[in-house]
């Protein structure tokens, strides 16, 4: 049963890692991987010497923690919310609605917060028909993390509470019979059994985002780059394509695109050795 996926794995995941030498090499598609002449760490010298490169790996890292703040307990939250609808014709139906916007694509998604958010959306109409001055937030590079990060929660909050439900199930139910009966009430419950039985998955959730932390959207990124300028939305994933593949400059785009994948190694290492130190597995036990 695991045969196709470990196939899809190897095709999509570990074979186009062969393409890393690129970023060795001064590439040419004319001349392919055996005949490109090979330059070591040129490429990389002048990927860090680049103030660009910099700006849209700072930009990655605010993008990130910003996420990682705001988007990360929204899943927890509404998983604790519907675990506590008792009706499970009311609970299967808030699950379908939360579900939905998971399967809408990106560009369906900026074009709904655009009608809505947007220049001439159904916000700005509003605050022009009680005289109040407009605000196009779309292309406000001031706010668009912010926006980002509420395209995320609306797209993806729902989807990511699968996980959150399955580690509610889980918990002993008599555990909560206990606490009620030593006079527990609704929140010293949730304090002392739901979330410290939710703590192994919520800590191995974090270290998987940690070490996802650099890519923060590429589609989401290229389909509103243009309307909020480079200097806001310019990350690692749209400098790697707009510098390598569109320039023409695969070697740079391969350099930028091994080192994101190095750090995000080293994050997520950290982040498993502090799944450790509080006593959790994490990815992988010791």
């Amino acid at each position: 049963m695991t045969a196709p996926v470990l196939v899809l794995l190897a095709l999509f995941a570990y074979v186009p890692m062969v393409g890393s030498v690129m970023a060795f090499q001064q590439y040419s598609v004319y001349t392919g991987f055996w005949e490109s002449d090979w330059v070591g760490m040129a490429t990389f010298q002048q990927l860090l010497g680049d103030a660009l490169f910099w700006q849209a790996f700072e930009n990655t890292l605010v993008i990130s923690a910003v996420q990682l703040l705001l988007y990360f307990p929204v899943p927890i939250a509404l998983a604790l919310l519907l675990n506590s609808i008792i009706s499970g014709k009311v609970r299967s139906f808030v699950q379908s609605v939360v579900y939905l916007p998971h399967f809408f694509s990106w560009v369906l998604v900026i074009t709904i917060f655009q009608q809505m958010l947007g220049g001439a959306g159904a916000l700005n109409s509003l605050l022009r028909r009680h005289g109040f001055e407009p605000w196009d937030i779309m292309t406000d590079p001031g706010t668009f993390t912010y926006l980002l990060t509420a395209q995320a929660v609306w797209k993806e909050a729902g989807w990511g509470i699968i996980v959150f439900l399955a580690a509610l199930a889980a918990i002993d139910q008599q555990l909560y019979e206990s606490a009620a009966v030593d006079g527990a009430g609704r929140w010293r419950r949730l304090w002392h059994v739901t979330l410290p039985g939710m703590r192994a998955v919520i800590v191995l959730m974090l270290v998987l985002r940690l070490g996802n932390a650099l890519t923060v959207g590429f589609e989401q990124m290229l389909i509103q780059r243009d309307a909020v300028g480079r200097d806001a939305a310019e990350v690692i994933d749209t400098f790697a394509y707009y510098y390598g593949v569109v320039n023409n400059n695969f070697s740079y785009g391969a350099a930028a695109g091994l080192f994101k994948g190095l750090l995000s190694l080293v994050l997520i290492l950290a982040a498993n050795r502090l799944a450790h130190a509080f006593g959790e597995d994490g990815l992988y036990r010791r």
